[in-house]
């Protein structure tokens, strides 16, 4: 089926159709006919704004790839260009990101190279086309064991189960937790979701086992499960923990993963593309994401959120959230079209006047400006694959492919989300009086999040009942599990230290050729201070240095205890207290793990350090304030 260049019709918001004719079964619960009307009224109160709008909007045009384009692009977004093409020959980085993946993750990979090398040989591009086999034929020659545990292409044997991604015994063995993960969605108190093994492998063992059918959730339930995860006591990453170049390898390890995990599950993963489109270069409705950030950060500098959407949110909440039907009852469409209006002539100067802005237009215009954005809030590579996040087999998976999906949203694309959804929960907080349930707020928001101008699709129209089911269950677990979404699986976080290790290997290698040559010319002395390292100078075994620059005690000797958390050193810190240096609260510093095995990572407070320390022994130890 391709994609082609046509607008959403929006006439059928204005049927309801008939409850009988949809078996219920589809959806991931019973929605009742009330919640599913919120559905179609919203839709037609969307329609209705539309058709008020003064200037027709542009529809988005989504390109139909050309054969092998879109892996093309796959692995570009992956990171792994090199693997062909003019620079197939410098892939040492490839190599070393490579033997870092899991078994699911590398036949993701494999298939890709697979189709794009086909392509090539058929278009005859005049490119060295590496076959598959050579590209991981290295890996498996290597008798490295990857980060969850398994050997490197081959299928799990039971003699490594107990090795950790460093090939050390370690505390968190596969056998438990592979067992655990087999019985997941058996036992309604198996809500834990586990960080520490893949996803996909976690499917993988699922499918391979007799255990563990995959099934839906059943019919009737319309309570989300109480998903948590299990305290790990290297401390749990959250998105914004760690430093530029390591989330860049986090993103090439989540598209991956993701894709792994689709494959495992028999769902097709497809990024779209958007053919560029004119849009506006200033004002606030219809503007870029990323362009009314930068007209913003000129006003309000470090702004990650647009002014304009911090402020709407802020007028719904001033009046209060206790008001019955917020977010549902629509504003007033012609007082909405000329609020905007003046908006984008006067927010900016300054000059607009709030207090004759009534809540529900307030909320109105929230919506819209999510609707009138030139590209989905949740991108247009990605809609899609939040959509067919329905089609997943198990809660835990969908939530998985969620969490996945949100590390892959542009920065600006993710803040945005994160304000949205808090706000949401907020609304949601207040359901005694608003009577604004999760099931009622996601009904009301999915439409203007999932139905995207111009960017249809033909099944929607067909299977429009099971659409709205399905994308209003998204929202469902988007607003419930937003605190989970935010976090870095542990086995990705893994196999950015790994990957850091094996470059850092590499360059010592480098190094300690350029210092032989170099050798000659120093004289003994010199030689000898060089060699010192820094972990050498006066700290003895199972003792860190912690510095902190900018406090009064700058740096202190700390013994490690079983017990001792990140929060423990922090406050320790504090209570050191000076009379000329400014006073930081608690919650403005925080103890960074830096270098080892990491580029950066903010640490939470419940961090068990002697464990971190065993994790990477050569990170130095900073308390600093958390960059905004």
């Amino acid at each position: 089926r391709r994609s082609g260049q046509y607008t959403m019709n929006h006439d059928h918001s204005k049927k309801i159709p008939d409850g009988p004719s949809f078996d219920r079964s589809g959806s991931q619960d019973s929605l009742d006919e009330l919640s599913m009307d919120d559905y179609w009224k919203e839709l037609e109160n969307i329609h209705e704004t539309r058709g008020n709008n003064h200037e027709e909007r542009v529809a988005l045009v989504v390109k139909e790839p050309d054969e092998g384009e879109l892996e093309e692009e796959w692995l570009k977004e992956a990171g792994l260009s090199n693997l062909f093409g003019e620079s197939s020959g410098d892939s040492l980085e490839s190599m070393v990101f490579l033997s870092t993946l899991t078994r699911t993750q590398k036949a993701a990979v494999e298939k890709r190279v697979e189709t794009v090398t086909q392509t090539m040989r058929k278009k005859n591009k005049q490119h060295q086309i590496p076959d598959v086999r050579d590209i991981f034929r290295l890996q498996n020659d290597s008798k490295g064991k990857v980060c969850d545990g398994s050997e490197p292409s081959t299928v799990r044997t039971s003699e490594n189960k107990n090795e950790t991604h460093d090939g050390t015994k370690g505390n968190f063995s596969l056998g438990t937790d592979e067992q655990k993960s087999l019985l997941e969605d058996m036992s309604s108190s198996d809500t834990d979701i586990n960080l520490e093994i893949s996803f996909a492998e976690q499917a993988a063992n699922l499918k391979d086992s007799s255990v563990g059918k995959m099934h839906k959730g059943a019919g009737g339930d319309t309570l989300l499960p109480n998903f948590r995860l299990p305290k790990d006591k290297t401390g749990t990453t959250k998105i914004g923990d760690l430093a530029p170049q390591d989330m860049k390898k986090v993103y090439s390890l989540a598209l991956i993963e993701l894709t792994a995990l689709y494959d495992i599950l028999g769902t097709e993963f497809k990024q779209q593309k958007a053919v560029k489109i004119k849009t506006k270069d200033s004002g606030l409705f219809g503007v870029p994401l990323s362009l009314l950030l930068e007209q913003d950060q000129k006003r309000v500098p470090g702004t990650k959120i647009p002014l304009i959407f911090q402020k709407l949110i802020a007028q719904i909440e001033e009046t209060t959230l206790e008001t019955e039907g917020l977010l549902r009852i629509p504003g007033v469409a012609t007082r909405v079209k000329g609020l905007c209006q003046e908006l984008e002539a006067k927010f900016y100067e300054g000059t607009f006047n709030w207090e004759n802005v009534k809540q529900h237009d307030a909320a109105s215009l929230l919506k819209l400006f999510i609707r009138e954005l030139p590209q989905p809030l949740l991108t247009v590579e990605y809609l899609k694959a939040f959509q067919d996040v329905q089609n997943l087999p198990t809660r835990k998976q969908q939530l998985q492919a969620l969490n996945l999906l949100v590390i892959l949203l542009p920065e600006a694309n993710r803040d945005t989300l994160k304000v949205l959804l808090e706000f949401l929960q907020r609304v949601i907080d207040h359901r005694d009086k608003n009577k604004m349930t999760l099931k009622n707020v996601a009904m009301v928001m999915a439409p203007n999040l999932f139905t995207f101008h111009g960017f249809g699709s033909k099944t929607i129209e067909q299977s429009e009942f099971v659409m709205a089911a399905g994308t209003a269950n998204v929202m469902r677990f988007m607003i419930q599990y937003q605190k989970l979404l935010w976090t870095i699986p542990k086995f990705i976080v893994n196999q950015v230290r790994k990957q850091n290790t094996e470059s850092q290997k590499k360059e010592k290698k480098d190094k300690a050729m350029k210092k032989l040559l170099k050798k000659m010319a120093y004289d003994r002395e010199k030689h000898e201070k060089q060699e010192k390292t820094p972990n050498d100078t006066d700290v003895p075994q199972g003792v860190i240095r912690v510095q902190a620059p900018h406090l009064s005690k700058v740096s202190m000797a700390i013994q490690l205890t079983e017990e001792l958390k990140a929060g423990d050193i922090v406050a320790r810190f504090l209570s050191q207290k000076s009379g000329n240096v400014q006073t930081l609260k608690k919650e403005e510093v925080f103890l960074y793990e830096i270098g080892g095995n990491i580029g950066e990572r903010c640490l939470d407070d419940d961090t068990y350090m002697k464990d971190l320390y065993q994790l990477n022994p050569n990170a130095e130890w900073v308390i600093k304030p958390k960059q905004s």
